[in-house]
């Protein structure tokens, strides 16, 4: 069986959906914090908006954290944690809790798990758009 390696997420890349996201950001009049993770959790960038509330950097990185544990969009899983839910007990199940509110998502390249970004301090929906827009200007 033959495996073909996976370049895994860089600084470089890093930058780039960090640069990305806020410009969105900027685009809408949103001021916003993002971070982005390997796909072993780590920290390789973040940056929060002079502007931004400070709640919104532990709010992006919990996001991004999220999207990676469970390799999905957080704006996917936000009924899933609903009473009855799929994953209803899991946001106070781990170490460090997860976050179900849109805005945090998987960055993969080719077909493969390589890191995560969240966005935090706009509403919602607005966060998902600008990480939905930085993994695109990513690909």
């Amino acid at each position: 069986m033959s495996t073909t390696a996976v370049a895994p997420l860089t600084i470089q890349d890093a930058e780039v959906l960090v640069a990305a996201a806020h410009r969105a950001a900027e685009a809408a009049g949103a001021t916003v914090s993002v971070t982005v993770l390997d796909a072993g959790g780590h920290l390789l960038t973040f940056r929060r908006d002079d502007r931004a509330v400070l709640i919104s950097g532990e709010t992006s990185t919990r996001k991004a954290y999220t999207a990676l544990q469970l390799n999905a969009p957080t704006a996917d899983l936000v009924e899933a944690v609903q009473p009855g839910g799929l994953f209803h007990t899991l946001p106070t199940a781990l170490d460090r809790p997860l976050l179900f509110i849109a805005g945090g998502v998987p960055v993969h390249r080719d077909g493969r798990l390589i890191g995560a970004i969240g966005v935090g301090g706009g509403a919602p929906e607005q966060d998902h758009a600008f990480a939905e827009a930085a993994v695109e200007a990513l690909a």
